[in-house]
């Protein structure tokens, strides 16, 4: 996924570092300059009351790799609360005082977050606002420093703002304060090579964030509207993505009405996760409808789901399992693509594995599916799940569906109740992948 956002950053434009013109050198240059100031820097820490560890920038030459392995403390993550929190702590531990960092997200900006130090040493927040509000803005005239001193600041205390900017975008501002001997250029400087390399950071952070949201919000929508069945058969579904560093992936459900007051229920998953397994999701769940308003066999269903996605090379494989379900015939008739089987409870609340004929995955173009069909008689509960559901590090599959198969029911317990209960026990909210479960159970005339 890194390498997925890495890709479409747009270039940076050459005067995004412009803190370095007009100082009649390089980008390097201008590094270098900070470093060799570095001695200014550590002395300035430690008179302040700076924390060990600033002293090891006055090593002179050894001070360069010194500040960049320390640069290589901010943006670990692509969590932007984490970078903001990484570049205020650093900030205080090579120059001393306090630091925080005030973001600016389109027209919004915030109060002072991720403070690291005495928060009474900041200055007025109103001006720090000011000065977020405004970065960005092109300035008449000469090139301003990349940092600016505060108005109000006396003999003994000093403060300042670095935009936090990359490129032509601008995502606020670090505040820095101290208390002690005047401003030194070095200290700008470093403070302003800090803030720029948070702001990259951020700028990865929040496109990561905003793919995040678009598959995110991509798998919601399709997983939010699944078709209506007939009248004769009630449903539930629930989905539950990984945890907060997996991205949505492929898993999805869906209804669809057959002629007679039958209805196909599906549950499938697209392998891998991410934006690209959610779209492929899409074209498997629009394949699906089309297919099945054909009324044909769960079994031919999939075959011809499986030629049309053998063809399609950037297609994902995806598991899939169907359940024909005739109220009327109080039966299910059940087909499988290398998807695990559902799980009947019975009206008494005892569960049990159905046993699947299973085929390969959709997108092999193997084929070869088979279908079985079993009773359900009205109260009954058929309950279709992803892996997600039951698999678990280093367990046997066997026994994983083995414990979902132990789950005991209360008798008379709605549908949002048995997958609650399902959810619950196999505590499904720290699971390693998606979860989407379908439950469905026909009703009595």
């Amino acid at each position: 996924m890194a390498r997925w956002i890495q890709s479409r950053r747009g270039p940076v434009p050459a005067d995004s570092g412009r803190h370095r013109e007009d100082r009649g050198g390089t980008e390097a240059t201008a590094a270098s300059a900070g470093a060799g100031d570095a001695a200014a820097v550590a002395g300035s820490a430690e008179s302040a009351g700076g924390v060990p560890g600033a002293d090891a920038l006055a090593a002179g030459g050894a001070g360069l790799s010194v500040l960049r392995e320390a640069l290589a403390g901010i943006g670990t993550t692509l969590d932007e609360g984490t970078t903001c929190a990484e570049l205020t702590r650093l900030a205080v531990r090579l120059a001393g005082g306090t630091a925080a960092v005030i973001r600016r997200t389109g027209r919004t900006i915030s109060g002072y977050e991720a403070i690291t130090g005495d928060a009474d040493a900041l200055p007025d927040a109103r001006w720090a606002t000011a000065v977020a509000r405004e970065t960005g803005t092109p300035a008449l005239g000469a090139e301003p420093e990349p940092w600016l001193e505060y108005p109000g600041a006396t003999r003994t205390r000093i403060a300042l703002c670095a935009p936090l900017t990359s490129g032509e975008e601008a995502y606020g501002v670090l505040v820095w304060a101290r208390s002690g001997q005047p401003l030194r250029r070095a200290e700008a400087e470093l403070l302003s090579l800090l803030a720029e390399r948070a702001a990259s950071h951020i700028r990865h952070a929040r496109a990561h964030a905003s793919v995040n949201r678009t598959a995110g919000d991509l798998q919601r929508a399709l997983l939010s509207e699944p078709g209506r069945p007939h009248p004769n058969l009630d449903i539930a579904v629930r989905y539950l993505p990984a945890g907060g560093g997996v991205l949505v992936g492929g898993d999805w459900c869906e209804t669809v009405r057959l002629h007679f007051g039958r209805t196909l229920l599906v549950v499938g998953d697209v392998m891998g996760h991410g934006l690209e397994a959610a779209v492929d999701m899409s074209v498997y769940r629009s394949s699906l409808r089309y297919i099945a308003a054909a009324d044909l066999p769960p079994h031919r269903v999939l075959r011809q789901m499986d030629d049309i996605a053998s063809r399609e090379a950037d297609l994902r494989p995806a598991t899939c399992l169907l359940a024909r379900v005739d109220p009327g015939r109080h039966q299910v008739t059940l087909a499988s693509a290398g998807h695990l089987p559902p799980v009947r409870i019975a009206s008494g609340g005892e569960a049990a594995m159905v046993p699947v004929p299973v085929g390969p995955p959709l997108g092999t173009g193997l084929g070869g599916y088979e279908s079985a069909t079993y009773p359900l008689a009205a109260g009954e509960t058929l309950v279709l799940f992803t892996d997600g559901l039951v698999e678990r590090r280093g367990e046997d599959i066997d026994r994983s569906l083995e414990r979902l198969a132990a789950v005991r029911f209360p008798g008379g317990e709605g549908l949002d109740d048995v997958l609650d209960i399902i959810l619950r026990r196999l505590d499904a909210e720290h699971a390693e992948d998606d979860v989407a479960a379908l439950a469905c159970r026909p009703l009595s005339r």
